[in-house]
């Protein structure tokens, strides 16, 4: 398994485990600078984090906490918010303390730039990276893509089916796979809706004549836009009361793939909490250099061809 994956995928690890309650596995874990993942147990009034480790006790200091906070480019939020979560790091001292206890020095700085070094600095446009949801925003969601180093995945690059907010796809903490969308000036921009199937992956799943579930995504003056899969949506006739964010019963009168149509008719809304439920991937490779969502002979093609950035 690769050391260079977002925070909490190692902790549970057997062999992160072993090391954790092994003095002499962390000595050694010390000289080859292996990454590995405890919980921050507490924030120290000067910010220093104490990490629950089974040998030893463990503190990575304040300037040490994170990628830029010694140059002051990255504020101190970014430490304290990893109390009570797994933080990645590596051994950079063992001592003793004055009441002769062991204390391990560590740096979730130093673990943050081996993964710069060795692995997102090797990722190019296209590549398909392990990310988990680190927080959600209007524009779109924040994503460890690893070693608790973030990318921005935009609201509209989520889904082919549009959406309010990336809360309505997912839960802080889950784990999704995204592709390297762009590289700017060291930044990275994801996208994940080429994962999810092309048009005619999504259609198959349906044909006319069934009545199926549904989200209403907007309602026009002439119809309402459901959504069938986070990648198809078909149009319905309008009807009374119909709002957005409804879940709907519809009935599939129509598939149309040269025209990439689907003709629905609402049985039924009601209102329902949605709860977002783990993303269905139709790729599983580790790179994708064009994306052909219309299906073949369709007059409206829709396609991402991911390119290397400048720089690259």
């Amino acid at each position: 398994m690769s050391e260079y994956l977002p925070e909490g995928k190692l902790i549970d690890t057997r062999e992160n485990q072993a090391i954790l309650h092994s003095e002499r596995l962390l000595r050694e874990a010390m000289e080859k600078r292996t990454i590995l993942e405890a919980r921050a147990k507490l924030c120290d009034s000067s910010h220093n984090l104490c990490v629950e480790l089974g040998s030893v006790r463990g503190v990575i200091p304040r300037e040490e906490g994170a990628l830029g906070i010694k140059d002051g480019s990255v504020r101190d939020i970014a430490v304290i918010s990893r109390v009570n979560r797994p933080v990645c790091f590596t051994v950079s001292r063992l001592e003793y303390d004055s009441d002769g206890t062991p204390l391990a020095l560590l740096s979730r700085a130093d673990a943050q730039q081996r993964c710069k070094d060795n692995y997102i600095s090797r990722l190019e446009c296209g590549d398909v990276v392990a990310a988990r949801i680190t927080h959600l925003e209007n524009f779109g969601a924040f994503a460890d893509i690893g070693c608790g180093i973030a990318a921005l995945l935009p609201i509209d690059s989520i889904s082919v089916s549009r959406i309010e907010h990336p809360k309505e796809r997912f839960n802080v903490g889950m784990d999704i796979k995204a592709i390297i969308k762009s590289i700017e000036n060291g930044r990275i921009s994801l996208s994940h809706k080429e994962l999810l199937g092309t048009w005619e992956e999504n259609a198959e799943r349906f044909a006319a004549g069934e009545t199926v579930a549904g989200i209403v995504r907007s309602v026009e003056n002439y119809g309402a836009f459901v959504e069938l899969t986070p990648n198809l949506a078909g149009l319905a006739e309008n009807r009374d009361g119909v709002r957005a964010g409804q879940q709907a019963s519809v009935y599939i009168k129509s598939i149309i793939p040269e025209k990439m149509k689907i003709k629905l008719i609402i049985i039924d809304t009601f209102d329902y909490r949605y709860h977002p439920t783990q993303p269905e991937y139709f790729f599983d490779g580790d790179r994708l250099d064009r994306f052909l969502y219309s299906p073949e002979g369709c007059g409206k093609v829709v396609e991402t061809v991911f390119k290397k950035s400048k720089g690259q």
